[in-house]
């Protein structure tokens, strides 16, 4: 059996630059979607979070933000029935990567709080992508690589190819303003050679040898749906 390693955010503010603490959490879609379409796959998932802490849904997801009311909805349904897996999720620090087939990490803001700065997400994403094992992150979720770059400022995703929430995108919302940083920038910065597609809020996703990226939450389907295929060969 497949066997997924869902690694989401704990955090649930995000300190903007003037010291606002903005709530937010994992984004529903970037969750819900992959991790329905792995387990209708016939894998096993496991959830796992900084420090085994329980986390929260960002509510923006579940409002106008996430789309239709319909689909909405569907997404509260949806959470509401792995809502034992979200509550009790292993603790990051518990979990090798080994033992898994695939490593995904779904976006939202919360990792730009907790998991761009996270020591062991950080070692867990160097031996991922030095594996050459499928590895995959989302949206915002990129965030996290920013944790794998080492005193002298190298990175081993330096120079790979990537996607992420773009500064565009970003800047949709109005308190973005005050981010402290943007990812896109930060990739950008770290060596990444990002790219994005020519229309935001549409899928895009990027595919560099076991690393598989998506640029946004509408990239979910498409992302989890490439994966499935890709690791059923």
């Amino acid at each position: 059996m497949t066997r997924v390693l869902m690694v989401l955010s704990a955090a649930k503010v995000w300190t903007l630059k003037d010291g606002t603490r903005h709530p937010t959490g994992f984004w529903a879609e970037e969750f819900v979607v992959p991790y329905t379409a792995f387990i209708d796959a016939g894998w096993q998932v496991t959830v796992a979070t900084p420090d085994g802490k329980t986390p929260v849904v960002d509510e923006l997801s579940l409002g106008l933000a996430g789309g239709l009311p319909s689909t909405t909805k569907k997404m509260r349904r949806n959470l509401a029935r792995v809502s034992a897996v979200l509550e009790q999720p292993v603790d990051l620090e518990q979990v090798s990567a080994d033992d898994f087939d695939l490593v995904f990490y779904p976006g939202g803001h919360g990792p730009m709080e907790d998991l761009a700065y996270d020591h062991r997400s950080g070692e867990l994403l160097r031996e991922r992508l030095e594996s050459g094992r499928p590895l995959a992150l989302l949206c915002h979720a990129p965030a996290a690589v920013l944790a794998t770059v080492d005193e002298a400022g190298h990175s081993p995703f330096s120079g790979r190819r990537m996607t992420g929430l773009s500064n565009r995108e970003e800047l949709f919302n109005s308190f973005a303003r005050k981010a402290p940083w943007l990812l896109e920038d930060k990739l950008k910065e770290m060596g990444v050679n990002y790219s994005k597609g020519r229309l935001p809020l549409r899928s895009y996703v990027v595919v560099d040898g076991n690393l598989y990226s998506g640029q946004n939450p509408k990239s979910a389907a498409e992302l989890a749906q490439r994966l499935v295929a890709d690791l059923s060969r």
